[in-house]
């Protein structure tokens, strides 16, 4: 029995290392792959071609809501964008105000637009309600870029990227460990971990300034 407590302690760490190692590469598949991906289209953003689509407008404020963003600007600088505004900004500009702060001057009110893959804003004047906006669509691989560096992504991407940060700690340390454990058979091992580690030191110390 005593010969025997080691190697079914051995299998049972074998077997919960797999199970965790598994089930946190599956959670990281599709991370993985756009990472991988896309941090080839960062590392080489000067090969890709890239068009951007600008989309310009204007429309005007019915009247009633122009009185009503008239007192907000009242209200303070800092105030947000009436309800009734957003909703109608949403309907004829096609721009999300909710949640946004404008910028307030004296005759205008000025809102910033960005998002994944491009920008945008509006603005509105408060003196007779004209309505200008302008929209930046920079493409696909410009969205997908900015998906791997969280630009203007909104909270729940972060949340994303911190628990699929989280899966893929635990995908590489009991990968680690699962190395250890096949070593003995395996005499490539630590070699090959080495080189994992001392390439991408050589190369910061050396070639970059």
């Amino acid at each position: 029995m005593d010969r025997q407590t080691p190697s079914r302690r051995r299998a049972y760490w074998l077997k919960t290392l797999h199970q965790w190692h598994w089930i946190s590469s599956a959670l990281c598949l599709l991370g993985m792959l756009l990472f991988a991906i896309t941090g080839l289209t960062l590392n080489n953003a000067s090969l890709i071609p890239a068009t951007p689509v600008v989309t310009t407008g204007e429309a005007q404020l019915p009247d009633a809501l122009l009185t009503e963003l008239q007192a907000a600007k009242a209200a303070g600088k800092q105030a947000p964008v009436p309800a009734n505004v957003a909703q109608w900004l949403r309907s004829e500009a096609h721009a999300d105000a909710t949640g946004r702060t404008p910028e307030w001057s004296p005759d205008e009110l000025y809102l910033s637009l960005p998002r994944p893959g491009g920008d945008g804003w509006v603005s509105i004047s408060l003196d007779d309600g004209l309505v200008e906006y302008e929209y930046t669509d920079r493409g696909w691989i410009a969205y997908l870029n900015d998906l791997h560096k969280g630009r203007h992504t909104g909270t729940a991407w972060s949340w994303f990227l911190d628990l699929f940060a989280v899966a893929a700690l635990v995908f590489s340390l009991t990968g680690l460990v699962l190395l250890q454990m096949h070593a003995g058979q395996r005499a490539a091992t630590w070699p090959m971990v080495g080189l994992g580690v001392v390439i991408p030191v050589v190369l910061a110390l050396v070639f970059i300034h």
